[in-house]
């Protein structure tokens, strides 16, 4: 068993985000192989992904790997798509993770939680539930009050004009966590006498977030 810890962990900010291209189908494979038109991405980019359809992509950052450039193909690395809805329409952008955010002083999660939908009958003598959508998953960071921190500066001005932004965060593992979503982000200066000033942060997710082990 590999221990987490809240240590040595580098959070990296969406700098900049391609022009969309389309993507003409997705297959239901393990991993799941995308044909895309246009310019080729490298083996290693990272794509957000909008899709109709195949929801349970949409709005997801995966990782490319196996390019094949002469069947315009290339895969969602971990992707396993075989029991996912069927993509009808499409595309991807490709994510420049080229700014970092350096003063986070801690992090916590909520949301992703299940509604529950009731299927109970008249004829049952216990009552029947089945999982709904999940509720989004939010994260809230306190970060240390430093307007000049290229990470705040990129995330205030994500929240000031209600842009979607992805972010990765990798442990000191290389454990990767990827999610993009809308930023709430004054730069309000808070704390206590004679305490570090901080300001919070959160992040809460439009799409399912991703993970990679390496």
């Amino acid at each position: 068993m590999t221990v987490q810890v809240w240590s040595n962990v580098a959070v990296a900010v969406e700098s900049a985000k391609s022009a969309s291209q389309t993507i003409s189908g997705i297959t239901k494979a393990n991993p799941a192989v995308a044909t895309y038109v246009g310019t080729d991405p490298s083996n290693g980019d990272y794509i957000l992904i909008s899709a109709l359809g195949m929801t349970q992509v949409d709005g997801r950052i995966f990782r490319v790997a196996n390019v094949n450039a002469g069947s315009n193909t290339l895969e969602l690395e971990g992707c396993d798509s075989t029991a996912f809805d069927t993509f009808t329409s499409g595309g991807m952008e490709i994510i420049t993770f080229g700014t970092s955010l350096t003063v986070a002083t801690n992090v916590s999660a909520s949301g992703g939680d299940f509604q529950m939908i009731d299927v109970t009958t008249i004829h049952d003598d216990i009552q029947k539930q089945i999982p709904g959508n999940a509720s989004p998953v939010s994260f809230s960071m306190d970060c240390q009050w430093q307007p000049d921190d290229a990470g705040l500066v990129a995330l205030k001005a994500a929240s000031d004009n209600k842009d979607q932004l992805g972010v990765r965060i990798t442990f000191a593992n290389g454990y990767k966590y990827l999610v993009t979503g809308y930023i709430g982000c004054t730069l309000s200066p808070g704390g206590s006498a004679q305490q570090v000033v901080t300001t919070p942060v959160v992040i809460t997710a439009y799409g399912r977030p991703t993970t990679y082990a390496t």
